[in-house]
Order: structure tokens, then C-alpha cells, then sequence
């Protein structure tokens, strides 16, 4: 039965809240980590409490509140204490576990002090500590502790020239995990000889644990090399600070020590834990779309690439339901998850999701009966108030008459203004958890 542009566009904002809420943070640590007698259970190992005379909890992303929440309750007075750091206005009082507040995605001090506070926890540990590390999404850029000869200012300038530039999230992570005192395994050297459990919400394109975060407890298999590699191919040689260039350079000659890599005998009191990903996300918005009706299809759960040339692939995907011959037994659903980048080239305001969704308008502009959903499941798109956004084929128009031209203000990467001016932002705010993106799309 046919159903209405109205009812499409509620049921892709009902299966992108299903795909969040199945990877709501304290659930996913709960699957994975519980008490059994005296002992600490993680994901099939046993940390019994004799073998600890303390236990501390630090971390850091979007989800690092609700996550430090859960272990805070489950440990009760055998946790000692801890630091979390998590976004802007995303900080709850506990009772352990101390919460800071810093930026995200460009570091301030207020992050750096809260690495300088996990580094002191780390650094001061012994062999009868456990110290549990919980990261999620955000979570490099709200741990900045810059690498000898290095200022905060320098790094957070390469940060945004990579972020302008369209590189990806590892190529950005590479460069962070070499400029860094605890990314790509330095975390958990620092705390060496303590036994580290580290709990993860993945939100990164193949789960990889030296992209999460920047991997602070996780081999690191990229080189100073690759680093250089990566500020040529977006020819950023002449625009990065000269202190960077110079670390990098000697870094790749040997003057300056690699990261952790795979083989160092500090991973052997080292237990990475992936709680929630992607996949969680989309299974259960594949599930819940079939439960309405929908013959459901995942695209996949490792898109990237340009936003507004995915977008235009999506949108064709779909469109290309509503041109076969036979008429549809039921609607179609087509869901994918990843993380696309964004070139900046205007001077408006947006985020790849909202990229994503008004290049999907231009390419479904007039097609009546589809509904294209792009959201990131953080609840933060860019540095706006939206998670993404709702379009279909009236979007264009819309906008149109109230006198906004959708490819002048996608050239622009204007998006947010154009999609708020024809109502069609998805706003959740935070979610508190972060695996990505989710896209829905609906041909009925």
C-alpha cells in the first residue's frame, strides 16, 4: 500500500531513533561487563578484586558519562575514583568519577588538562591497579596532550587544516596519534605495569582500535612516514606549523620514538573490549524497518567518501526502485552507516549529514514517494543544533519558495540554513553515545 510522503518521513525518524537507542551506551558496556562473586567479568575474563588494591576509571568521548555511570554503579565503594572527559554540555555529577567538559572537534585547555589528570592516574600506577579505560566517539580530540615541542594552538591548527582539507577520519587520527603523548598506545604504556581494560563504542569504518579514539590503548601500526604522506597528498606542507613539520621529519628519521606498535610486550596486560558499533546500530534499524513493513536492504556499514558524492549514489539507489516495471509489493527501505567528509569550500554552516541530505534533494527534486535520512547518532552534526536531516522530493521546492537556490547554498556547504529554512533538520539533541552515521532511505 502506498504510503504517504508524511508517513515516510516519520518512519525513517522512527528506525534512525531504534539504530541509536541499540547502541545506548550503559546497555553496551552492561552486555559485555558484570560482577560475578568477588571478580570483575569483561567480555569472558575474570578480574577477581584480590588480585587489585585499587580500581580507577578514566576515559574519554560522547558516551563517556553514561559509560563511567554504569561502572561507577556496578564497582559500588571498590572504585576509587576517576576522570572522564566528554563534550560541552553533556557532563552529569557522579559520584566517583570526576566529569570535565572540553571542546570537540577542535581541543581546547580544558581537555588538555583533563589528559594531564588521566596521564597523572596512569603514570602513578602499579601492577595491583586496574585501571578501565572507556572510549567512545570525540574521544581524541577531547584527550589533547601535545608531544614534546608542541603547543595546543599547533596542534589544534592541523586538526582544522585536515578537517578543511576533506582527509578522513584514520588520516586525521594518524597525524593525532603521532603528535600526542597519549594516543597510539602511549596511554597504556604510561600505565604500565597496572592491568588495563579498555571498553570502546566504535565509531569508526572497520571497528580498527587504533582509529578509535586515536587508539590510546591500542597498537598503532602507522609510522612518522605516513604522517608526511598524508600532508602532501592534501598539500599542507607549506600551511602546518613549522614545529609540526619539524617533528614529523625527525620523527621519520628516527630522532624522535615511534608509537606503541603491535609487538610490544605492554599488550599483554592489555584487554580492548569493542561494547557497540555500526553494525548494532544498523541490525537493529534493519529489524525495525521489516517490523513496519519494509523490504529492508544495508548498503553497507563503511561508507565514506565525499558527502555530497555519496549522496548523489544513495539517491540514485533509490530512485532506481521506483522506475521497474513491476509495481512494489511492499516499500522499499534502504539503510547504510559510515562517516563521509566534507571539502570546505563556501563559508556557510553545516555538517556532512546535512551535506549528505541536501545533495540527496537536488537528486531526488520532484520524485514523489522518497524519503532520504542522513543523521549522525551522536545527535551533533558539525557545529550545529541538528543530528542531520529529513528530505524528499519537495525539499527543493521549498526552499524555492522562500527564495533559496539548494545548489547555490550547497556550493556554499551552506546546508544548515537552507534545510532549517524548509524544516527538514532532524534535531535529537545529544544522544550520548556515537557510532557514526546512519542513512535512511524509503521508496513507498
Amino acid at each position: 500500500m502506498e504510503r504517504s510522503i508524511e508517513q515516510l518521513r516519520l518512519d525513517a525518524a522512527g528506525i534512525f531513533n531504534v539504530a541509536v537507542k541499540a547502541v545506548d551506551a550503559a546497555n553496551a558496556v552492561k552486555r559485555h561487563v558484570h560482577m560475578s562473586g568477588t571478580a570483575i567479568e569483561v567480555a569472558g575474563r575474570s578480574y577477581p578484586f584480590v588480585d587489585f588494591q585499587s580500581v580507577y576509571v578514566v576515559g574519554a568521548g560522547k558516551a563517556a558519562v553514561p559509560m563511567a555511570e554504569f561502572i561507577e554503579k556496578l564497582l559500588g565503594e571498590r572504585l576509587i575514583g576517576g576522570i572522564v572527559v566528554t563534550p560541552y554540555g553533556q557532563a552529569q555529577l557522579l559520584k566517583k568519577v570526576r566529569v570535565i567538559e572540553a571542546a570537540h572537534p577542535i581541543p581546547d585547555h580544558a581537555g588538555l588538562a583533563g589528559a594531564h589528570l588521566i596521564a597523572g592516574i596512569a603514570r602513578q600506577a602499579s601492577a595491583q591497579e586496574l585501571i578501565i579505560v572507556l572510549l567512545s566517539g570525540g574521544g581524541s580530540a577531547l584527550l589533547p596532550y601535545p608531544i614534546d615541542g608542541l603547543t595546543l594552538a599547533e596542534k589544534r591548527t592541523v586538526t582544522q587544516l585536515l578537517l578543511q582539507s576533506g582527509a578522513t577520519i584514520q588520516e586525521i587520527n594518524v597525524l593525532r596519534r603521532h603528535l600526542s603523548q597519549l594516543k597510539g598506545g602511549k596511554l597504556a604504556r604510561m600505565a604500565d605495569p597496572a592491568q588495563v581494560v579498555t571498553l570502546i563504542l566504535s565509531d569508526v569504518i572497520g571497528d580498527r582500535l587504533e582509529d578509535i579514539a586515536s587508539g590510546p590503548t591500542a597498537p598503532d601500526p602507522s609510522r612518522y612516514s605516513d604522517c608526511l604522506e598524508i600532508i602532501r597528498k592534501y598539500r599542507l606542507q607549506e600551511s602546518i606549523p613549522t614545529p609540526v613539520r619539524s617533528i614529523l621529519e625527525r620523527g621519520s628519521q628516527g630522532a624522535i620514538a615511534e608509537t606503541v606498535k603491535p609487538n610490544d610486550p605492554v599488550f599483554t596486560r592489555v584487554h580492548n573490549v569493542i561494547v557497540g558499533s555500526n553494525r548494532l546500530a544498523t541490525e537493529a534499524a534493519r529489524s525495525y524497518a521489516a517490523s513496519l513493513g519494509y523490504r529492508v536492504t544495508i548498503l553497507s556499514n563503511a561508507v565514506q567518501g565525499e558527502s555530497r558524492e555519496v549522496a548523489k549514489r544513495h539517491a540514485a539507489t533509490v530512485k532506481k526502485v521506483l522506475t521497474l516495471t513491476e509495481p512494489m509489493a511492499e516499500p522499499a527501505c534502504f539503510i547504510s552507516g559510515g562517516e563521509t567528509t566534507v571539502t570546505v569550500r563556501g563559508d556557510g554552516m553545516g555538517g556532512r549529514n546535512q551535506e549528505f541530505a541536501l545533495a540527496a534533494a537536488l537528486e531526488i527534486a520532484g520524485t514523489a514517494g522518497v524519503v532520504v535520512l542522513s543523521a549522525g547518532t551522536d545527535g551533533i552534526d558539525g557545529p550545529t543544533t541538528a543530528a542531520g536531516a529529513i528530505v524528499d522530493g519537495a525539499t527543493v521546492a521549498r526552499g524555492r519558495s522562500k527564495g533559496c537556490d539548494a545548489a547555490k547554498f550547497l556550493a556554499r556547504n551552506d546546508s544548515y540554513s537552507y534545510l532549517n529554512a524548509t524544516g527538514d533538520l532532524l534535531i535529537t539533541g545529544p544522544t550520548h553515545t556515537n557510532v557514526m552515521d546512519i542513512q535512511v532511505m524509503l521508496a513507498g
